[in-house]
C-alpha cells in the first residue's frame, strides 16, 4: 500500500466527465479470453475409494464399541 494517494496521470486515466464516455474508456463487449479446449476430467467409478470406506468402517466400530463400554460402565458402577 502507498501511504499517500496514488498520483495518476489524467491523460491515461480513464472517467466520465458530463455524462460523456470518450472511446476505449469502457471494456469490450467480448472477453479477451478464449476458453481452454481441455476439457474437465470424468469421475472414474464410485466417489468412494476403498481406503475411504475402510477408514469410515473402522471409525464407526470403534464409535459404537466406545458407546457400548460407556453404557456398561454407567450400568455397572
Amino acid at each position: 500500500m502507498t501511504d499517500g494517494v496514488p498520483n495518476a496521470d489524467p491523460q491515461n486515466t480513464p472517467a466520465v466527465e458530463h455524462g460523456t464516455i470518450q472511446p476505449g474508456d469502457t471494456p469490450p463487449d467480448a472477453a479477451s479470453t478464449e476458453q481452454s479446449a481441455n476439457k474437465d476430467p470424468v469421475p472414474k467409478g464410485s466417489r468412494f475409494t476403498s481406503s475411504g470406506v475402510t477408514s469410515l468402517v473402522m471409525i464407526s466400530a470403534f464409535a459404537v464399541l466406545f458407546a457400548v463400554i460407556a453404557v456398561l460402565l454407567v450400568v455397572y458402577l
